[in-house]
């Protein structure tokens, strides 16, 4: 018998918490719900979900808060953040809070749980086989999901961590923008998307600090691909 995936709704909009709440579990799912951050927070102290829906504005703790806390702690459950706020920068800013991914509202409810199975899926796979793959002077462990640059070791979020294992377990092979986007976050994005611009540019600080070489490049027009410089 499959064990139903739990996934933790942080939403403070009563109606909008409890008709996310009912269609998840038509869907399958077991659900965990809180009205705010720091029910949230009480939640996952004595509980571990398979992945977390969380609303940005929500009174006492909002969901930028509650992302940043649960990543200081080392918990990489993935999250999805929900946000009324059009503008990018609002967007970079949950990415930098720690999110995995991130939805408009009004939302779509079939495009909601696409993106659900997309993280989950990639939380079940990610890894699995254990392989340690070298470039340059790069370690990734995709077992322990460490990576260390000549001996440092790297912190990256799961998501940074899953487009670099991605990019170096292709290295040498230019993969296209639509590739990355289907296999990272598991469909294809709005057109015009910044998402994957912004991650590159988040590996690409952590990855060239002090000055080390670049090992993930632009292809202008096609996507990105790793290797030596």
């Amino acid at each position: 018998m499959t064990v139903a995936s739990t996934i933790l709704i942080a939403e403070d909009d009563r109606a909008a918490r409890l008709a996310l709440e009912r269609a998840l579990k038509f869907e399958g799912y077991a659900v965990l719900a809180a009205s705010d951050g720091g029910e949230a927070l009480e939640l996952l102290g004595s509980n571990e979900p398979d992945a977390i829906v969380l609303d940005v504005m929500m009174p006492g703790i909002d969901g930028h808060t509650v992302c940043r806390r649960i990543r200081d702690k080392g918990i990489h459950i993935p999250v999805l953040m929900l946000t009324a706020r059009h503008e990018i920068a609002d967007r970079v800013a949950g990415l930098d809070a720690g999110a995995d991914d991130y939805l408009v509202k009004p939302y779509a409810l079939d495009e909601l749980l696409a993106r659900l199975r997309a993280l989950i899926r990639r939380t079940s796979v990610t890894g699995s086989d254990g392989s340690t793959i070298e470039l340059d002077n790069l370690v990734l462990d995709a077992l322990a999901r460490r990576v260390t640059r000549d001996q440092a070791v790297i912190d990256l979020t799961k998501t940074e961590f899953d487009l670099l294992e991605l990019l170096v377990h292709n290295q040498g092979i230019v993969l296209t923008r639509d590739v990355i986007y289907e296999r990272i976050w598991g469909f294809d994005f709005e057109t015009g998307s910044k998402s994957l611009d912004v991650y590159i540019g988040y590996l690409r600080r952590k990855l060239e600090a002090d000055g080390a070489s670049r090992l993930i490049h632009t292809v202008r027009g096609v996507g990105y691909v790793a290797r030596q410089e």
